[in-house]
């Protein structure tokens, strides 16, 4: 009896490879766009000493040198930077509030965000700086 074997080629299809190399980068561009901060340019201050933060949860006030202050990228004035604060500590007590100013901003401009929270005795506060080099 003579049994013959056919030969099988085997192939991979590679067309539907595009298409699913299409949808990952479709993908990776929607939760970048997701994680995306909103930042303002500054110099940051320098400290010898820092305590590390985590950078989840935190909420994030921007002071540029002429006293602009900035929330999640759109300026704000006190009385809305007041009611976002208070919106924030509702929705999570234990929120940490950054405080991020240039190095060359004068101490009124922070001096004023700090009395808001003064007002509204949040205590959970961070002064965002560079480590120094030396």
């Amino acid at each position: 009896m003579n049994i013959i074997r056919k030969r099988r080629s085997c192939s991979i299809t590679t067309s539907s490879m595009s298409d699913i190399g299409f949808l990952l980068l479709i993908f990776i561009m929607l939760i970048s766009l997701m994680n995306q901060r909103h930042e303002q340019h500054i110099e940051y201050s320098e400290a010898l000493k820092i305590e590390k933060t985590q950078a989840e949860k935190n909420f994030e006030i921007w002071i540029t040198v002429e006293g602009e202050i900035f929330v999640d990228g759109e300026r704000q004035s006190c009385q809305s930077l007041e009611q976002k604060i208070a919106s924030a500590v509702l929705a999570n007590p234990g929120v940490r509030i950054h405080l991020i100013a240039d190095k060359n901003t004068p101490y009124e401009h922070v001096d004023g965000v700090v009395q808001i929270l003064q007002r509204l005795q949040h205590r959970v506060v961070s002064f965002v700086v560079q480590e120094s080099s030396r």
